[in-house]
């Protein structure tokens, strides 16, 4: 199985802080070598540091960092370069970092940065939705790696 997953996931040290979100039914899902696993950071991708400040998705779209700084151009670039490593793999699976301004599925933070969740899509998963290809939040994932949605 062909899988696209957040490279924070798998213990790579690219989220906002300088450190990962390492999940363990994801790395059981990467140490299966019936898995291909393609590992994407949307936001090392678009051309941001590691570490960097926090981001939020604002009223509109735009992506501004918590000191005040709009990197949209930079997140939609790393959602473009996921989008055209999904069209060149068409992974059987998209797992996707919960709540992150590129990653969330479901939610995502509100933009103003006190940590209040609302209902939406990051910039990426967004982007990977609106052509076609179907993604997953890693708290979605159940035994075994299956998705419990």
């Amino acid at each position: 199985m062909r899988i696209m997953v957040s490279a924070c996931l798998l213990g790579t040290n690219c989220k906002y802080t300088g450190g990962n979100n390492a999940h363990a039914k994801v790395l059981a899902l990467a140490r299966d070598p019936a898995n291909e696993i393609i590992p994407v950071c949307p936001e090392v991708m678009g051309g941001l540091p590691t570490p960097r400040p926090p981001a939020e998705v604002q009223p509109g779209g735009r992506v501004v960092t918590q000191d005040g700084r709009d990197v949209t151009r930079e997140y939609r670039a790393g959602a473009e370069h996921c989008l055209a490593l999904a069209r060149k793999y068409q992974p059987d699976r998209i797992i996707l970092q919960s709540r992150s301004p590129s990653c969330g599925v479901r939610e995502r933070y509100d933009g103003t940065f006190t940590h209040t969740r609302v209902p939406g899509q990051g910039v990426t998963a967004a982007l990977l939705v609106q052509n076609g290809f179907s993604v997953e939040d890693v708290q979605d994932i159940g035994p075994e790696g299956c998705s419990d949605r």
